[in-house]
């Protein structure tokens, strides 16, 4: 882009830039990318004045988090990328985690004293969320490499910056590692230091997968020197690298968050052991079943999850997710979850601590990726979907104690709970003897329901004392 068209972008960009922090639209704006960040960064209640980006990692701790961080042996040889060009073309090279906290910085050192003022230094949060549109938070939030120019940014104090940034993925687990970002003041960042940038992450990314390659071969010569194999062989991550050779249990082993026992995808039961830098899934697989999980969530008592022979009390957010995970046997994804419990204002990071606690009380029951119920499992409202299509009105009006969960407000169990109610009441209205109507009578919508009062009053004798019972609840009503 030459310099005509810069200062031609420029003036859109101040426009577009004071329509967007005042709430009103602009006719012309930047490219898609960014509009899309803005927007992000808005309604994350990032303020375009703020004059620096936040410190989270004071001096006296920063030095234990890098030695920790999965790209500090990889620093020297991204310094050795990008550290020359930026120090000589007056630009900084900057290091950031998975969450864009700033671990390692180089380069020029007048542009480092000017980056000191905005926060664009060790220990520092670079996050969209923190700081709005940049080159780092953009990246990580896109997981894609970016170019930032200047009044692209949201914060008005960064307009004299431009950054061009590129996540670093983990080839193990798919998880962004951090992002690698050459910053510097808006004229001397050419645009196309976005390709030098990216083509040092995914070097980076070579780097990361041919150490894998050696730790797996290492792990496998040490299991090859077992005199028995006892166990299929797994990294860390729960990849399986040796002792399944027809590939029944696939490429990985969702490993447990708790303990060693674990139920597989066909429901066997496994034995996880440390081994060297890995693990063994012991092959002498239990064929017990798993125990069943059985969900007793109609009516107005607790809601209870019995395993085997263990009755558990549930919280009512736990009992949500489990009838959520029962009536979707699948899986879930957090976000979906988040979801169906929440609406749009739902987070997915309370759910997955919400699981985290569920697991703990309900060992091996909870599979992740996405979340679904490991083990056989009977849950009463699953059982009035049966009964509905094949059972006798008798056998409907004895198994239904209630409505599903009556306290909760999750939109998803709403409508099942809607939904069975309407059809437990229609079917034993339609089909049901006075002695079934009684029945639902006893329950909580139906104690105080006119048509089925009615019908109980009108059809059993005189003389019988819920016909008598039934005249005195319509006498209430009226």
């Amino acid at each position: 882009m030459s310099y005509a068209h810069l200062d031609a972008y420029s003036r859109t960009l101040r426009g577009a830039h004071e329509a967007a922090v005042t709430g009103e639209a602009w006719p012309a704006g930047p490219r898609r990318l960014i509009t899309a960040s803005w927007r992000r960064s808005m309604e994350a209640g990032i303020d375009p004045e703020s004059r620096a980006a936040p410190l989270v990692f004071d001096q006296t701790h920063i030095d234990d988090v890098r030695q920790a961080h999965p790209l500090q042996p990889l620093l020297s040889m991204l310094a050795q990328t990008l550290t020359q060009m930026a120090d000589e073309s007056a630009h900084i090279m900057i290091v950031t985690d998975a969450d864009g906290r700033i671990l390692w910085r180089d380069g020029n050192h007048g542009i480092m004293r000017t980056a000191d003022q905005v926060g664009l230094a060790d220990g520092h949060h670079w996050a969209e969320g923190s700081v709005g549109t940049n080159g780092i938070g953009t990246a990580l939030a896109t997981r894609r490499p970016v170019h930032v120019y200047s009044e692209e940014h949201l914060l008005r104090v960064l307009h004299v910056w431009s950054c061009s940034s590129a996540p670093i993925v983990d080839p193990d687990t798919d998880q962004v590692l951090g992002c690698v970002d050459v910053s510097g003041t808006a004229p001397s960042l050419h645009p196309a230091t976005v390709a030098l940038v990216a083509a040092t992450a995914r070097l980076a990314e070579t780097q990361l997968a041919l150490r894998m390659h050696e730790r797996d071969e290492l792990l496998r010569r040490r299991y090859e020197a077992l005199r028995s194999r006892p166990g299929i062989l797994l990294s860390t991550t729960g990849r399986i690298l040796a002792g399944d050779p027809s590939g029944a249990l696939g490429r990985r082993i969702p490993l447990p968050v708790t303990g060693e026992r674990l139920i597989l995808a066909d429901g066997r039961v496994a034995q996880l052991e440390p081994f060297s830098d890995g693990f063994l899934l012991r092959a002498s697989i239990s064929s017990a079943p798993p125990p069943t999980l059985r969900l007793t969530f109609l009516g107005e008592g607790m809601p209870i999850a019995t395993v085997g022979e263990r009755q558990i009390q549930l919280s009512l957010r736990h009992a949500e997710i489990l009838a959520l995970l029962a009536l979707h046997p699948r899986g879930l994804t957090a976000e979906q979850l988040s979801f169906h419990l929440y609406g749009d204002d739902g987070n997915p990071v309370t759910i997955r601590a919400e699981i985290h606690r569920l697991r703990s009380q309900l060992d091996g029951t909870i599979g992740a990726k996405p979340y679904h119920l490991n083990s056989p499992t009977e849950a009463d409202f699953l059982e009035i979907r049966h009964l509905l299509s094949t059972a006798s009105p008798e056998a409907l009006a004895r198994a239904y104690t209630g409505p599903l969960l009556p306290r909760s407000e999750s939109p998803e169990i709403r409508r099942e709970r809607d939904e069975l109610e309407v059809q437990v009441r229609s079917s034993l209205l339609r089909r049901g003897s006075p002695d079934d109507l009684w029945t639902y009578a006893q329950t909580t919508n139906g104690r105080d329901d006119p048509l089925v009062l009615e019908r109980i009053a009108s059809t059993l004798t005189p003389t019988d004392h819920r016909a008598a019972a039934a005249q005195a609840r319509l006498n209430t009503l009226t």
